[in-house]
């Protein structure tokens, strides 16, 4: 196993601990993460963990990818992998969030059929024998809701003091440009899809 291979396993690692910290009932075994007051914002330090694990995570998908283009070691089960990675980090993180009240739902179900028909209209296009590669659009989206929520584990600070909701823009443009990307690889794709369909007629 190569080395963005390892990466990519330590990604779902890492993704598995944050999901435990977030919903795992921890009053149950005697514990409590502790609450803290700053600057008139009250702070559950458990939020504050599972945003620098996501943030470690992050930092090992753009690691993994390019350290696997550098030393020419792409490979079948890196790429699944890494899709899976990429996927349970991220959606996990939205889900959670919008059940904890952070995120609106709409957010989540947005990002997740968007997934969905991407990933369809990749696998159609691998039917033909077409390499679906990545896109600028989907490039700004997945750097943007990184960023986004690693702010929103963090309560939106500093900038949360002058009153400034970038962690919110930056999740609604994320949500966002996911829509445009998913059109744009509809557009690129779409003599894949409607040569699927007249075969089918």
């Amino acid at each position: 196993m190569n080395t963005p291979t390892k990466l990519t396993f330590f990604r779902i690692i890492l993704t598995i601990i944050m999901i435990v910290i977030l919903i795992f009932p921890f009053y149950l075994v005697g514990f409590n993460f502790p609450q803290i007051e700053l600057g008139g914002i009250y702070i559950k330090l458990e939020y504050i963990v599972a945003g620098i694990i996501f943030l470690v995570a992050s930092l090992t998908d753009f690691l993994d990818g390019y350290l696997a283009r550098k030393n020419n070691q792409v490979t079948d089960l890196g790429k699944m992998l890494d899709a899976i990675a990429d996927k349970a980090l991220v959606n996990s993180a939205l889900i959670i969030l919008s059940y904890k009240g952070f995120i609106p739902v709409a957010v989540p179900v947005i990002i997740i059929f968007r997934d969905t028909i991407v990933d369809a209209i990749k696998m159609q296009a691998s039917s033909k024998g077409k390499v679906v590669a990545a896109i600028k659009s989907g490039k700004i989206k997945t750097a943007s809701m990184m960023v986004g929520l690693v702010l929103v584990f963090f309560y939106n600070l500093p900038f949360e003091f002058i009153n400034i909701r970038v962690a919110d823009f930056l999740v609604y443009f994320a949500t966002v440009m996911s829509v445009v990307s998913m059109i744009e690889y509809f557009n690129l794709n779409k003599k894949f899809i409607l040569e699927s369909k007249e075969s089918k007629s």
